[in-house]
């Protein structure tokens, strides 16, 4: 009968104990580099009437937080809050700026958010935090 043999070097286990210590903090970051990318896009993609106007204080990047439904870590790029529009008007920035994403039957829809997901620019930001934590790994650190 054949046998086979193997030791696991002490550096990669070390490595991957650091990475499972880690694993929490790692998620939280890409979630937040993906955040970032999204609000970049977002400010790029935003209609011109936005661009001036009050209502961009309201757009904001949350801090990275732990659902405690499903254990999920989240970072969310909305609008949150009011703002004073040119007429002097106090008006919630989350219904202005759905009524610019979706329309109404008086609003032509002007979508700026769903063309600021772009999967594979979220993704690749992700994993550039990702590989700095699997350096670790393949460092032994």
């Amino acid at each position: 009968m054949a046998k086979f043999n193997m030791e696991i070097p002490n550096d990669l286990i070390k490595g991957f104990e650091q990475l499972n210590l880690n694993t929490e903090k790692m998620i939280g970051e890409m979630t937040k580099a993906g955040a970032e990318a999204v609000h970049k896009k977002v400010l790029k993609n935003i209609p011109k009437s936005f661009q001036n106007s009050n209502i961009m204080k309201c757009l904001k990047v949350t801090k990275t937080y732990k659902t405690k439904s499903d254990d999920g870590i989240n970072t969310k790029v909305a609008f949150y809050g009011y703002f004073i529009n040119k007429r002097g008007i106090e008006e919630p920035a989350p219904l202005i700026a759905n009524v610019f994403e979706h329309g109404t039957s008086t609003v032509k829809k002007q979508p700026f958010m769903r063309k600021s997901f772009n999967k594979s620019e979220i993704e690749a930001e992700m994993k550039k935090v990702q590989n700095k934590y699997l350096q670790g790994v393949k460092n032994g650190k």
